[in-house]
Order: structure tokens, then C-alpha cells, then sequence
């Protein structure tokens, strides 16, 4: 199967566009948890069961796992053979911002696709798509680059003029966006990583691309507006319950919510509501 094809299957199945972020840092996690023997993976899997009817999409973010060593790794593992064991048809992705050259790279593919068994995994663009051609070459996985992200110095590089293969000056992550699309993307699975405090820019992203999937993060805790995210990034298609080309990642709000099943719930039916309009 190839990987949008999953991804697509799991947004009509579920009627959604969100992607729970699995940010589970220890430290916050409730006391009730942290008496269990793997706290973080007793918390994902509580999350999960909480949310899994909302979600068309679960990411880790690999940092809160990698932190604590073997054990937060078994974290991870555990985590992804639950989410594979009780909703198989669910988009899986590991936020590791990883890519490096040759047999590096090739470890990386190996680690996060054959070994956790995810469908996606987030990368950085910065050693050019030569480096990514582990990740790139398999139909079977996405590869999701980062393109323009919602941290506030964001814009030290990404905002940095560059001149495109026309000739005319424009920001490197736009250069980015188009070089994905025109040169990278040969296997269609490639998503792009978009801040969703710069909905402008993904409404350039979105006219540089088509329908290609973007990854959304900053809902919620960053603040960034719902509205502007789907009235740009939503594909065109038609009809409009059927418009789609979003992943829209909330982590910290619901995961920390008093009642993180509602929390998703009434996120999921906003960015329904969204898909309704004309």
C-alpha cells in the first residue's frame, strides 16, 4: 500500500484531520501514572484510548523518549506496537528530525521505520535530497521535511533570501517547497512541516505544491489560528467534505487537558466544521 493511501483511508474512516502529538514529558506526567513501572507508555496508552476516536494521526516526539535512555526507548516501542495492535489503520509518525549521509542515513531509516514501525518520520532538509534517499525511496513511508517551522527564530534562516532556479530572489523556504516538490517527491511521500503561526506562508506553500500533505504543529499551547491554517491549507478538491491535504498536531493541550478525550473531540469537530465551509 502506498502511504497516502493509508493516510487518506484513516481521514475518511475517522472524519478527521488531527494528529495527537504524544509530547509525554515525564515530568508533567499525573502522579497515578508515574507509580506504573513504564509511566510514559501507561499515559500514551490511557491518551490513546482517550482520543483514538477523533485521531487520524499519533506522533512521538522522540526527544521525550530518548532523554531516558533504554527505558524511554522501550517507551517509544511499546507505544507504537500499541497504537499498531489496537487501531492498525492509524497514521504513525516519529518526530526525530533526523537526516545524515550514506550509511548513516540508512540506519535512521532503518531505526524508525523497520525497527518502531511508523509511517512517517520528520527530517531536515540541510544535506540536500541526496541525503534523504533512504527515507525518500520507499513508497511504503513518508517523509516529512521540515520547511518552515513555529518557533519565534524560525525566521534567522528560514526567511534568508536565496535566488530560485528562475533567477528571481525569494525565501529559502519557498526554494525548499518548490525543490521538494519538483525534484524530491518522484515516490509522492513527501509531507512538509509548516508552522501554523505563519498561515501566509502556507498559503504559498500550498499554491507551490498542490495537494501535497502538510504537517501543521502550533494549534493550541503556540497559539496559532485554526481558521487561517484551513482556509489556506486545505486542497482544493471538491466537494468541500472531501478537502484534505492537513495533519494538524496538537500535543501539550490535549494531553495535559483535564479531559484530553473532550479536548480532541471538539478540536477534531473545528477543523470539521472548517472542511464544511465553502
Amino acid at each position: 500500500m502506498h502511504i497516502l493511501d493509508k493516510l487518506n483511508s484513516r481521514i475518511t474512516r475517522s472524519r478527521s484531520l488531527l494528529c495527537v502529538g504524544l509530547d509525554s514529558e515525564l515530568a508533567r506526567l499525573p502522579a497515578r501514572f508515574q507509580k506504573e513501572a513504564q509511566p510514559q507508555f501507561a499515559f500514551n496508552r490511557w491518551i490513546i484510548d482517550q482520543t483514538l476516536e477523533s485521531a487520524a494521526a499519533y506522533k512521538l516526539n522522540s526527544a521525550f523518549y530518548e532523554a531516558h535512555g533504554a527505558v524511554g526507548w522501550e517507551a517509544m516501542q511499546r507505544t507504537m506496537d500499541y497504537l499498531c495492535e489496537t487501531a492498525p489503520d492509524v497514521f504513525t509518525i516519529i518526530d526525530a528530525k533526523r537526516a545524515d549521509i550514506g550509511n548513516t542515513s540508512a540506519q535512521y531509516a532503518a531505526a524508525f521505520f523497520d525497527t518502531l514501525g511508523c509511517d512517517a518520520v520528520t527530517l531536515h532538509p540541510w544535506l540536500g535530497g541526496e541525503a534523504l534517499q533512504s527515507f525518500l525511496a520507499r513508497p511504503d513511508k513518508a517523509a516529512i521535511i521540515l520547511c518552515h517551522t513555529s518557533n519565534p527564530g524560525s525566521s534567522e534562516l528560514q526567511d534568508l533570501t536565496v535566488t530560485g532556479a528562475d533567477g528571481i530572489p525569494l525565501p529559502l523556504w519557498r526554494h525548499l517547497a518548490r525543490q521538494i516538490a519538483a525534484k524530491w517527491n518522484a515516490q509522492r511521500n513527501c509531507m512538509l512541516v509548516v508552522g501554523a503561526t505563519v498561515p501566509d506562508v502556507i498559503r504559498d506553500v500550498r499554491a507551490d505544491t498542490g495537494d501535497m500533505v502538510l504537517l501543521v504543529p502550533g494549534i493550541g499551547a503556540q497559539g496559532g489560528d485554526l481558521d487561517a491554517v484551513l482556509r489556506h491549507g486545505l486542497t482544493a478538491n471538491s466537494p468541500s467534505s472531501d478537502r484534505r491535504g492537513l495533519l494538524i498536531n496538537a500535543s501539550r493541550s490535549i494531553l495535559f487537558a483535564d479531559d484530553p478525550g473532550r479536548e480532541a473531540q471538539a478540536l477534531q469537530q473545528a477543523i470539521e466544521a472548517g472542511r464544511q465551509k465553502k
